[in-house]
């Protein structure tokens, strides 16, 4: 049932980075905004942008699904 062209469904380092590190902004901006912190606020939304930057930087370095250092693994 493996299909040799699947992409990888973004189970790469890069992915793994922008996923923790958007998730963290999120997070803490939830916090944020429930304790009535809006700077704070604002900062966590930094974060999240910084999250999806950094994961297109990664993947263009070569850690993406199809990068040259990027080493899937076998799942049996």
């Amino acid at each position: 049932m493996s299909d040799d062209n699947e992409p990888g469904h973004g189970n790469s380092p890069a992915a793994w980075v922008a996923v923790v590190v958007m998730l963290i902004g999120f997070t803490a901006g939830t916090f944020a905004f429930w304790f009535d912190q809006p700077l704070f606020v604002w900062i966590s939304g930094g974060v999240v942008v910084v999250g999806l930057l950094l994961g297109i930087v990664l993947a263009k370095l070569g850690y993406g699904v199809k990068g040259p250092r990027y080493v899937p693994k076998n799942h049996s």
